[in-house]
């Protein structure tokens, strides 16, 4: 399966997503699947007019993983109820909770970063954010993710789908010009096991730098357990937060970061993941769920810059940092890989 298509509006942006026919009602957002004997994905294809994700936050033209099922547990779904355009980042209504436009994403998402290009650019000019495309600022506060700004070129995007696998590729900008780039990325099942690799490639076309920080946010929302007790994270280093971690929600011992408390209302807890060298082995993290009896291992294949947790009652991320640097004329290519296991539960 091939898609094409080229996103220049930025009207349409201002779209609230659907989540599902139930709660968001309106149109399913596109989707497809991929699949081997351990896992199924099924993944919102990136869309113009009615995909799921309409942010300028997250790279992928869209696209998003809507839920990964490992042995009957589903690791990923979305943590928020509705959407809501004027909202910012995301907020409680009632005991839901409501995201905005930029912020309601699920799945391993990552984010460049950089706006490249933004401190310079006059009120009505643009900037870069790789993965999205070129952005109009508005006024002359400092860049903020949870602002919504138009996209005027959001490059072409297609999409090349098999039963294991999906790539999405950005061809954005003229080859010579200023800002020239393509980016592909490949979701891949890896044989008939538990592993989900994500590969990279970006390729520099342009005149200009590309130089940004990359995280991904990993959404996880295991079976929809609430964030807390049933959950720790281990790295291979042993954890050094920068500041102290909130003593009510976390307990730090050597490699392992652990919650204490479960997260209700609007509780939102983070801790530092700091403590790394400069080795890649050191980005190799394992969150574990004891209720649920699952651990999903997250392996990268570049040096770390920062790593931090983040997390509300409904969804907790282990967030990641690497530098992307790609000169005009080279590449930069970085991929993940996402081991589930399954784990005694706590009795």
């Amino acid at each position: 399966m091939r898609i094409g298509f080229r996103i220049k509006s930025g009207a349409a942006a201002l779209f609230v997503a659907a989540l599902c026919t139930t709660v968001f009602a309106q149109q399913q957002p596109p989707q497809a699947e991929i699949h081997n004997k351990q896992l199924k994905v099924t993944i919102d294809l990136p869309a113009a007019q009615n995909g799921f994700y309409k942010g300028v936050r997250f790279e992928g033209g869209g696209s998003a993983i809507a839920d990964l099922e490992f042995a009957g547990h589903h690791i990923y779904r979305p943590w928020f109820s509705s959407t809501d355009a004027s909202v910012p980042d995301f907020t409680y209504k009632d005991d839901k909770i409501v995201a905005g436009t930029n912020s309601s994403m699920t799945g391993p998402a990552e984010e460049f970063q950089a706006a490249i290009g933004y401190a310079d650019a006059p009120i009505g000019g643009t900037f870069l954010k790789i993965g999205v495309g070129l952005l109009r600022k508005t006024d002359t506060n400092p860049y903020r993710f949870t602002t919504h700004f138009d996209i005027v070129d959001g490059g072409k995007w297609t999409v090349k789908k098999s039963s294991n696998s999906i790539t999405f590729t950005q061809v954005f900008g003229a080859p010579g010009s200023d800002y020239a780039y393509v980016y592909t990325k490949t979701i891949r099942l890896v044989g008939d096991t538990s592993q989900m690799l994500i590969e990279h490639h970006l390729k520099n076309s342009g005149k200009l730098a590309l130089a940004t920080p990359l995280y991904d946010h990993n959404f996880l929302t295991i079976d929809g357990i609430p964030t807390g007790k049933a959950y720790s994270v281990t790295a291979p280093y042993d954890l050094k937060p920068t500041q102290q971690p909130n003593a009510k929600f976390f307990s730090v011992e050597g490699k392992t970061a652990s919650y204490v408390a479960d997260l209700a209302g609007q509780d939102r807890a983070s801790v530092g993941l700091q403590g790394f060298g400069a080795d890649v082995s050191d980005y190799d993290f394992r969150i574990t769920n004891h209720a649920a009896g699952v651990e999903v291992r997250i392996q990268g294949d570049h040096p770390l810059t920062n790593a931090t947790l983040w997390s509300i009652r409904s969804v907790m991320a282990v967030e990641p940092f690497i530098k992307v640097q790609a000169d005009p004329g080279n590449t930069f290519d970085w991929s993940y890989t996402y081991t589930y296991s399954s784990v005694n539960k706590a009795p």
